[in-house]
């Protein structure tokens, strides 16, 4: 339990990051190297470059608010893994607010001075699907 607010601020950072609106701000969080495989995206995205157009394109979707509905802390080392269950709320113009519920893994590396994203899974939840 040392890391658990820790880790669980990670969480957060990365909320507001999403709130800024700024696809660059929320891939900054995720290693260079890192792999995300997206909620709203059949392709794997590696790397920064491939995080970011990810990322700009779900922002575009106007994400209005993110809630962790279960979390699941765990620290190995300089590994930390977060997954469980998340809502967001969309807001786009012109059309009626809805939510997406989906399943979420994070998985950290510590490097010496911060935790960063190395790998996240982000997927609708089946019995939802869109």
């Amino acid at each position: 339990m040392e890391y658990f607010h820790e880790i669980e601020s990670l969480f957060e950072e990365w909320n507001q990051a999403l709130k800024s609106g700024d696809p660059k701000r929320v891939t900054d969080l995720y290693a260079f190297n890192a792999v995300l495989v997206p909620t709203l995206s059949n392709r794997v995205r590696l790397g920064h470059t491939e995080i970011q157009d990810y990322f700009r394109g779900f922002l575009a979707k106007h994400p209005s608010d993110v809630r962790v509905e279960q979390s699941n802390i765990r620290v190995y080392g300089d590994i930390a893994l977060n997954s469980g269950i998340y809502l967001f709320g969309f807001s786009p113009a012109e059309k009626e607010p809805y939510s997406v519920r989906a399943r979420f893994t994070f998985v950290y590396h510590w490097c010496g001075d911060c935790w960063i994203i190395v790998e996240h899974h982000s997927s609708l939840m089946p019995e939802e699907g869109p």
